[in-house]
């Protein structure tokens, strides 16, 4: 993969992350909602790739973004003030866990680490992108917790299986599911992603959808294309 990635409004380099760009990343930036959110943060930055892109979705907010690791915060800083968004895009190279909080968000979002089973990856800088336990959902979810909104939601981008205890884990800090958005590859597939909304109130029902990435091997769906139309060249 080139280490730079050329977007419609920036570009990431992102030669120094161990976490590349991926699928998870950018259908998560492009599909949550959100509506009314004007502070944002985005935990586990990684090259940036996420709070780029939701500052260019909404370009009255400001969008924080906290990385613990050195080389990839230090990417995304670069990214962040090579973007056109630079004066509403603010970098934390530390755990989220150890921020200093002066005001609310109405929005938290993350790609977060998903591999709970192993720790058994090679390269100590991708096992700290991708590896982890459970204490970091609870942690996180006690943070969004501490720290959202009244109306605020924390959303994120969670493996199917792994899904089902989080949202559990998220019942525990008064967090409720209310949206859910259940992604496979092709139709008929079995679901590989969920990006599930969480919020202080729960709903009498949960809003699903769907959402296919191919309309046949190769060739991209038009629900992926409209999504990423705003971002990608290709599209």
């Amino acid at each position: 993969m080139a280490s730079i990635f050329r977007f419609k409004q920036f570009e990431v380099d992102q030669s120094n992350c161990a976490m590349k760009i991926n699928t998870d990343g950018v259908l998560l930036a492009s599909l949550v909602d959100t509506d009314g959110a004007r502070r944002m943060l985005d935990v586990g930055t990684g090259t940036g790739v996420i709070a780029l892109m939701l500052a260019q979705r909404m370009i009255d907010s400001q969008v924080e973004a906290v990385e613990i690791d050195e080389l990839a915060a230090a990417m995304a800083s670069r990214n962040f003030n090579n973007s056109i968004f630079k004066d509403r895009l603010v970098l934390h190279a530390t755990a989220f866990q150890h921020l200093q909080i002066s005001d609310p968000y109405d929005l938290i979002v993350s790609n977060p680490p998903f591999y709970t089973d192993s720790l058994h990856n090679p390269d100590v800088r991708k096992k700290l992108a991708r590896h982890t336990d459970l204490d970091f959902f609870r942690e996180l979810l006690q943070f969004a917790s501490s720290y959202l909104t009244s109306k605020g939601k924390i959303v994120l981008i969670l493996p199917t299986q792994l899904a089902e205890t989080v949202m559990a884990l998220a019942v525990e800090h008064r967090l409720y599911r209310t949206a859910e958005i259940e992604i496979s590859s092709f139709v008929g597939d079995p679901v590989i992603r969920k990006i599930v909304t969480f919020e202080r109130m729960p709903t009498a029902m949960v809003d699903r959808r769907e959402f296919v990435i191919y309309k046949s091997r190769g060739v991209y769906s038009e629900s992926y294309k409209n999504a990423l139309a705003p971002y990608f060249l290709a599209f």
